[in-house]
C-alpha cells in the first residue's frame, strides 16, 4: 500500500479512480470480517486506524506539493511559473 500511495502523490486522480481504490479497501474489510454492512466495516477500519486511499492521498498530495514548491532545483521551479 505505501509504494502505490508514493507513487500517485504526484498524480491527479478523479473521483472515480479514487473511489475505486477505497473499494477495494472496503471489500477487503467486507470479507475479512464477513459482513457487507458498510457501517460496520466503516467503524472496524475506524477501529483498526486504518484510513481509505482517498483520505490518505489527500494528505499525502498536499505535502508533495508543499515540498514541491519549496524545491531549489531550478526545473522545478521554471514548472511553478
Amino acid at each position: 500500500m505505501p509504494v502505490l500511495l508514493y507513487g500517485l502523490e504526484a498524480c491527479p486522480l478523479n473521483k472515480a479512480a479514487l473511489n475505486s481504490l477505497d473499494f477495494v479497501i472496503n471489500r477487503l474489510f467486507m470479507k475479512l470480517f464477513k459482513n457487507n454492512n458498510i457501517d460496520i466495516v466503516s467503524k472496524c477500519q475506524e477501529e483498526f486506524g486504518f484510513s481509505l486511499p482517498s483520505a490518505l492521498l489527500a494528505h499525502r498530495s498536499q505535502l508533495f506539493l508543499v515540498k514541491y514548491k519549496h524545491c531549489d532545483n531550478a526545473f522545478c521551479k521554471s514548472l511553478l511559473i
